[in-house]
C-alpha cells in the first residue's frame, strides 16, 4: 500500500496495530478522522489518552474503574456475599449485559495454561481466595470459558476453597465446551447463571 504522506502511512500503521484491524480498515478510520472538524479529532485523542492514563483497576476484584473501588463492587444493592469469578474484563461486561446478576466479580486476569506459560502465580487466584476469607463469602459462582484450561483453573481454585465454608457452583453448560463466554448470546449467559450447579458434581463428572 503506497502513501503520499508519512503521516498518512504511520497514522495506519498506529491503527492497524489493534486488534482486529487490518491496513484498509485502518485506511479507512484515518481518512474519517481527516473529514471530521479538528475540535472532534482532539476530543477523540484525549479521550484515548485519558483511558490509558486515568482508568484504574479495581484493588477489591480488578474491573475497570474510574476509582479505587469500582461501582459494582461499592454498590450496596449487589449481593457482596456472592462473587462471579470471570477469566477477564469482556466477561463481566457480557455478563452483566444479561442483568440476570446481582452479585459482584472476581476478574482473574487469565486461565491457568502450561503451555501459554500461564500459571496460578499470575493470576489473581491468591486474591480470591483471601478475598473470600475477609468478606465472609456464601458463594463463589465460575463463569468460566469451558474450555480445558477453564476447567483447570476451577479445579484448582476448587482445591483451594476446599477449606472454607463457601458453596462453591459454576455457570450451567448451555456454552458449549471450547466456547468461548463472551461470543455467547445473553439468553445463554441468562440461563446459565439461573441454571448454576455445584462444581463438585461437574468436576466429579468430566
Amino acid at each position: 500500500m503506497q502513501f503520499s504522506s508519512h503521516l498518512l502511512e504511520s497514522a495506519v500503521n498506529a491503527f492497524s496495530r489493534l486488534p482486529g484491524i487490518g491496513k484498509k480498515t485502518a485506511l479507512r478510520l484515518v481518512l474519517h478522522l481527516l473529514k471530521q472538524d479538528p475540535a472532534e479529532v482532539n476530543q477523540f485523542s484525549e479521550v484515548i489518552a485519558r483511558v490509558r492514563s486515568e482508568i484504574r483497576f479495581c484493588r477489591n476484584c480488578n474491573n475497570i474503574s474510574d476509582t479505587d473501588i469500582c461501582s459494582i463492587c461499592s454498590n450496596p444493592m449487589r449481593k457482596q456475599q456472592m462473587i462471579c469469578v470471570v477469566e477477564n474484563i469482556r466477561d463481566v461486561i457480557a455478563i452483566e449485559s444479561t442483568q440476570q446478576f446481582n452479585g459482584t466479580y472476581h476478574v482473574l486476569g487469565g486461565v491457568i495454561s502450561p503451555l501459554d506459560g500461564v500459571g496460578p502465580d499470575q493470576l489473581f487466584i491468591d486474591q480470591l481466595t483471601e478475598r473470600v476469607k475477609r468478606a465472609g463469602t456464601e458463594e463463589v459462582i465460575f463463569a468460566l470459558s469451558p474450555t480445558i484450561q477453564g476447567d483447570t483453573t476451577i479445579y484448582y481454585i476448587q482445591k483451594k476453597l476446599h477449606a472454607l465454608p463457601v458453596r462453591v457452583t459454576t455457570i450451567a453448560r448451555g456454552i458449549s465446551f471450547g466456547g468461548e463466554l463472551e461470543y455467547a448470546d445473553e439468553m445463554t449467559l441468562a440461563r446459565s447463571l439461573q441454571n448454576r450447579l455445584p462444581v463438585e458434581n461437574y468436576v466429579s463428572s468430566r
